[in-house]
């Protein structure tokens, strides 16, 4: 008897959730997190409590108050799922708004650290460090607007310095030779492109022709080939047509760059990495920075 009124409540539990769920799933928001996760029916049967405080926290997202007045369970965070294997797991999550502002204040304090080195601030007790100065130090000396000033490709270990060391040069040049220069770090970039598409024009043209240009931190942004072929390729090629003076910093080698380069989240293209790779070598000497972390 009592397996069987067991049996009926557990029948009548799932009649219920099941017709719910039906009405829930009429939901536009629930039925497109749904697809989005590829959550089987059960699953999303399952998860529906959750699933709604998801939908809950992003529709907030969307009109949202500024962090300090999030009205999300955890300030500056989503609940949000995703799919490990069988399992749906829900976490929290940083929102767009944070994450734009720990990058913005991340940003900001290496901006300035930039902005203010000179070749005066460079440690020189560093002797992985002596070849690369002694270079910088003569291109310093012999830089001439109307010659053609080869760059460097400048990779190696992560927190070496190669930023901060050729920032110093740029800063040197600018105030002792009356240089033009900009520094772009190409993954924000790209993002920047990618939000302000009106902007595209007249920013690619610009870093074509700016006098002395630095791509920091090329190999660590998500490969797509509008980003490679048209922003990238397109910069590049009139820098190189026009003898341009072109420094790179990157974590990758000159060979590991053309690998990441020739495979977008779109296609593998080789070649089109290749011919990337064939501009940079043109523009540039390649030269390996590996030190300690000097962040540290």
């Amino acid at each position: 008897m009592e397996v069987k009124v067991a049996k009926m409540l557990k029948n009548n539990v799932k009649s219920s959730t099941d017709k719910n769920y039906a009405l829930k799933k009429l939901d536009p928001k629930i039925s497109k997190l749904v697809k989005a996760l590829r959550l089987t029916e059960d699953e999303a049967k399952r998860n529906l409590t959750s699933l709604e405080d998801t939908i809950n926290e992003l529709d907030n997202c969307k009109n949202c108050p500024g962090i300090g007045k999030c009205p999300n369970m955890m300030k500056g965070y989503v609940y949000y799922p995703s799919k490990n294997e069988s399992k749906v797991v829900f976490d929290y999550v940083p929102c767009k708004k944070l994450k734009q502002y720990e990058s913005d204040i991340k940003n900001k304090e290496s901006d300035t650290a930039l902005l203010n080195a000179r070749m005066k601030d460079i440690d020189v007790t560093d002797k992985k460090r002596v070849k690369l100065i002694k270079w910088l130090k003569s291109f310093f000396d012999n830089y001439d607007v109307t010659k053609v000033n080869k760059g460097l490709y400048l990779h190696g270990s992560f927190g070496g310095g190669k930023t901060f060391l050729l920032a110093a040069l740029l800063n040197e040049l600018k105030e002792k030779k009356n240089a033009i220069f900009e520094i772009v770090y190409f993954p924000e970039l790209l993002r920047n492109l990618k939000d302000n598409f009106n902007l595209v024009d007249s920013k690619v043209s610009y870093l074509a022709n700016v006098e002395i240009l630095l791509i920091d931190d090329i190999g660590a942004e998500k490969v797509s080939e509008w980003g490679r072929d048209e922003v990238l390729a397109t910069i590049l090629q009139t820098r190189m047509n026009n003898h341009m003076t072109t420094f790179f910093t990157s974590n990758l080698t000159i060979e590991e760059l053309e690998k990441h380069l020739g495979n977008s989240k779109d296609s593998l293209d080789i070649v089109k990495a290749r011919r990337i790779i064939e501009r940079i070598k043109q523009l540039t000497e390649d030269f390996e920075l590996i030190t300690v972390n000097h962040r540290n």
